[in-house]
């Protein structure tokens, strides 16, 4: 069989695949995986977004999740269920774009490999700053079918999806709006027709409409970003200058390289090279993709690989530009053993970790403690440093807790015997409907204990202070404490984090509550965090 007939189906097979590669696994809990939990959780509860929840963003992120809860359930691993249907449609759409782009097999192919290797395999969880992209991709794919087949409904798929990204983290979803329509903007200057760009931009105000108004009359414009003291903007021109002229390492040398393989097609009037649709529609897209990939890092820093994506999108220009100068044969299969094996070889870190577990354990060294640190007695490349953090709980010590909403979710064992003694306290037990305050990473315990979700339309859904709450629910909080409104709190310390659970509330719970238990939260691989149960003095 040609390579012609057998790489679209081994790119489907590889998006596919890697895709399910989560659902066999059991997986240690990953950091601020609770914000996807308890907004998938309220919604699947009923609860209304600005009504009974507030949140500086739009809820497009919580939709899929949501579905799968009322599928499978509210579990952590329902999430990652959730998370394997986001990577499909997200390599199914880049492989979609590219299609459109008439891109040489042996490219595509290339590209969709490293798309799944360095993008979608790294994400098992739902995570706002990967879903947002995910909708873009999405929306591109149809701006992309539209310039071949004119089908108006297209356009207008790409514009509903283009506000799903919007409406899922506005830096994001702003950039990929900026980007389809200077993309759009380019084919209708070049076609003489504008009816498209209408079309597109009346798709995304109807959309809008249709998801902003019955939100009106709650708190929507309150908690999207808007008039919260003291709230403060992440554009910062300077940052993103900065960032991008001291790192940016893979940025700039792609930017580098597109440029080469441009001079080389500008051998022709500068009329005539930039009415080249296609290729100017593909170049438009790639350097966009890098200028959206440089503000991102910015704008949405964690975690620190949120725009990686930019990778398959170069790689694809890249190739099918040597391709064309060198002459190569795209359905070769010389050429494409090369690049499989140059993508593999380049990314190999992101699967070696999992073929080392079948090799054996590392070598084990004896150990001494001098001054309270644990050292090997042997220094080599393993050794030579000490591990100074005494709070670390390696991962062997891990299990996971007897509670269904937890199945398959790894936890420190100090983590899970602190769950164990709060599932035990009598105000737990015996209490019906306890009121339960839990500013703390284990958000699943709402359904396990279970207590009830406080519900107004001035309630943070997370409490991260300056970024989903402020001055005013921090005082709101810390009242209640004051009056003993709350039966039990739960409250996470993270000192080496700004603020990320309000230390003012921490304050008002040491003035005015008892703590009774402490142990540590589940973060890794910093830990230095501990969750304290506090009760009501008696």
């Amino acid at each position: 069989m040609s390579l012609r007939r057998i790489l679209p189906i081994a790119e489907v097979l590889i998006i596919i695949l890697l895709a399910c590669v989560p659902l066999f696994a059991i997986f240690p809990y990953r950091l601020n995986i609770f914000l996807s939990w308890e907004g998938a959780y309220r919604l699947y509860l009923g609860q209304i977004p600005y009504r009974d929840f507030g949140m500086p963003v739009g809820y497009m992120y919580w939709v899929i999740p949501a579905i799968f809860f009322k599928m499978f359930g509210p579990q952590l691993i329902t999430l990652v269920k959730a998370q394997v249907f986001i990577n499909i449609l997200a390599g199914l759409s880049f492989r979609s774009i590219l299609k459109s782009n008439d891109l040489d097999i042996t490219a595509r192919f290339t590209a969709v490999l490293l798309f799944c290797l360095s993008y979608s395999f790294l994400n098992f969880w739902p995570w706002y700053n990967h879903t947002v992209i995910v909708y873009e991709l999405i929306a591109l794919a149809f701006l992309f079918r539209f310039f071949i087949t004119r089908r108006f409904f297209l356009l207008i798929l790409s514009g509903i999806f283009v506000f799903f990204s919007f409406f899922t983290k506005q830096d994001g979803g702003g950039l990929g709006l900026l980007l389809s329509a200077t993309i759009l903007f380019y084919d209708c200057l070049l076609e003489k027709k504008w009816m498209p760009f209408l079309v597109f931009f009346g798709s995304i105000a109807v959309t809008a409409l249709i998801m902003i108004l019955p939100f009106t009359a709650y708190h929507f414009s309150y908690w999207f970003n808007h008039g919260q003291a003291p709230h403060s903007s992440r554009i910062s021109i300077r940052d993103i200058v900065s960032e991008f002229l001291t790192g940016s390492q893979w940025l700039k040398f792609y930017l580098f390289f597109i440029a080469l393989l441009l001079l080389g097609r500008m051998n022709v009037p500068i009329k005539q090279f930039f009415a080249e649709r296609k290729q100017i529609l593909f170049t438009l897209l790639v350097v966009g993709i890098l200028a959206e990939a440089a503000i991102f890092q910015v704008t949405s820093y964690v975690p620190a690989d949120n725009n990686i994506f930019f990778h398959s999108f170069a790689i694809a220009f890249i190739v099918s530009g040597l391709i064309y100068y060198l002459k190569l044969r795209a359905d070769s299969w010389k050429v494409a053993i090369v690049c499989v094996a140059g993508i593999m070889l380049w990314w190999s870190g992101v699967y070696w970790k999992y073929f080392e577990r079948f090799l054996g354990n590392e070598q084990s060294f004896a150990t001494t403690t001098y001054n309270g640190y644990q050292y090997a007695t042997e220094v080599n490349k393993h050794t030579y440093m000490i591990d100074l953090d005494t709070t670390d709980i390696p991962t062997s010590q891990w299990r996971v807790p007897a509670l269904k909403s937890f199945a398959k979710i790894l936890l420190p064992n100090p983590t899970v015997d602190g769950i164990e003694r709060f599932m035990k306290l009598d105000i737990v037990k015996q209490k019906k409907n306890p009121k339960v305050l839990n500013m703390t990473e284990l958000t699943p315990l709402a359904a396990e204990v279970p207590f009830a979700l406080e519900a107004n339309a001035n309630y943070p859904l997370w409490y991260h202070k300056g970024v989903g709450m402020f001055d005013k629910e921090t005082d709101t909080f810390c009242n209640r404490i004051a009056n003993n409104y709350y039966d039990v709190v739960l409250f996470e310390y993270i000192p080496y984090l700004n603020n990320f659970y309000p230390y003012q509330v921490r304050a008002c719970l040491q003035n005015n509550y008892q703590k009774i238990d402490s142990f540590p939260a589940p973060r890794k691989p910093t830990s230095h965090a501990w969750v304290e149960i506090y009760e009501r003095k008696k």
